[in-house]
């Protein structure tokens, strides 16, 4: 995930297996896991799923110009306008410079984006 540049740092990559963000088959799957060609995979993006599949390995990073040998995005037109409706939500509820949500305005948020599925 870190060689196609899903991720930013090998750090966060792992910490996101760690946190069972990365799914397999719809399973968690460690860090360590040997991906093969064919495999399909899912990322946590609050609130849905963001999916891949593996065209080609690699064990070094690459440019970005490089990504789309080795990696498909497949994520539902569906799952892609509720992340944009999530991300443009965001923006337009917070001002600038007003810091982080509170759990409180999140859940809000949450409530907002759910109720315009």
């Amino acid at each position: 995930m870190w060689a196609v540049r899903l991720f930013k740092t090998r750090t966060l990559a792992s910490e996101a297996c760690k946190k069972e963000r990365v799914l397999i088959g719809g399973k968690p799957v460690k860090a360590s896991r040997v991906i093969n060609i064919n495999d399909i995979f899912s990322i946590k993006e609050p609130p849905t799923f963001r999916e891949y599949k593996i065209l080609n390995v690699s064990e070094k990073r690459m440019g970005a110009k490089l990504v789309p040998d080795f990696l498909q995005e497949i994520t539902s037109e569906e799952n892609l306008e509720v992340l944009k409706l999530t991300k443009l939500a965001n923006k337009l509820n917070r001002p600038h410079g007003a810091g982080r949500p509170t759990k409180k305005e999140r859940r809000e948020l949450d409530r907002v984006v759910l109720n315009q599925i």
